[in-house]
């Protein structure tokens, strides 16, 4: 098939429109059409449904416009990744990660990357649902898991652990907190079971749930959860790594954790010589070192 009209008929599947088309590619509304026209007498087919508000792509066109998107996609991963591979850190990086993790952990820690690099521009994506990296529907993830894709360079960061979490201010006029089964006299903050969480925590959840508590509230993500148990609302379930950026959280029932999650950072092989990734990456590498160096020095603080 030719290009050239492949490419015509993606823009109008795109716009729903011969006009708004022809606007996009510099080509008159009469150009477009008959383009149009020459395409589907060539597979002998009609692709669009005409009528007075538009186009409207019929079975055969859905066909089409599936695989130009899919070409299209790659074509502009493949400029983009050609133009990475020589620029200096500057323009855009895609980057996804959790809601939680990227709110709590990574974009408090983003402005030393922008003072090192003004010029870059960040997409920061929090989702739960993993993008799909060599389709450039991002550049960079971190993870809950190790990725299961072949063509992708990865990097174990840290392991993170769900433990119980409360304020000085919540604790001080309740029972204490010594045993397991004291959390029937507590509220106890997590994720809803139903919610998507790292199996480890939900497993950690399933347990504590087992326990007669008269209390609960549960949250969609571990940020509302966060704020919660700042609220002195009661005894929270929330990843480890948070620690060092809220003091004010106290761990209880310190026996008491989900299994390890492993933290991976991910991006296609062929972003290995990117520069915006390379940067990217050495600088969430070093902020890690140093979280777990002032975590470390925390915890031989309070033991001594």
């Amino acid at each position: 098939m030719d290009w050239d009209k492949l490419r015509i008929f993606h823009a109008v599947a795109d716009a729903g429109s011969l006009t708004h088309a022809g606007d996009s590619l510099h080509l008159s509304q009469s150009a477009v059409s008959r383009q149009i026209r020459a395409l589907e007498e060539q597979l002998n087919t009609t692709l669009f449904h005409r009528h007075a508000r538009g186009l409207i792509l019929t079975e055969q066109g859905e066909l089409l416009f599936d695989a130009t998107r899919s070409m299209n996609k790659r074509l502009e991963a493949a400029a983009a990744r050609i133009r990475d591979s020589e620029e200096e850190v500057f323009g855009e990086l895609k980057v996804t990660t959790t809601t939680a993790f990227g709110t709590l952990w990574l974009a408090p820690r983003l402005p030393k990357l922008y003072e090192q690099y003004p010029d870059l521009k960040i997409d920061l994506m929090l989702e739960e649902r993993v993008l799909d990296l060599p389709m450039r529907e991002a550049d960079v993830a971190i993870r809950m898991k190790e990725p299961s894709q072949a063509d992708l360079i990865r990097k174990k960061l840290m392991s993170v652990r769900m433990r119980l979490y409360a304020t000085e201010a919540y604790l001080a006029d309740r029972l204490p907190l010594r045993d397991i089964s004291d959390i029937t006299g507590h509220r106890l903050i997590c994720q809803s079971p139903t919610s998507f969480q790292v199996a480890a925590g939900a497993t950690l959840v399933q347990h504590l749930m087992t326990y007669d508590i008269p209390s609960l509230l549960t949250v969609n993500n571990y940020f509302g959860a966060l704020q919660a148990v700042l609220s002195n609302l009661g005894v929270g379930v929330l990843p480890d790594y948070i620690t060092e950026d809220f003091p004010a959280l106290i761990r209880v029932l310190p026996d008491i954790e989900s299994g390890e999650v492993p933290v991976f950072l991910a991006y296609p092989e062929e972003l290995r010589q990117s520069k915006r990734v390379a940067a990217f990456r050495d600088f969430v590498q070093d902020e890690v070192i140093a979280h777990r160096r002032r975590i470390r020095d925390q915890l031989s603080f309070s033991g001594s």
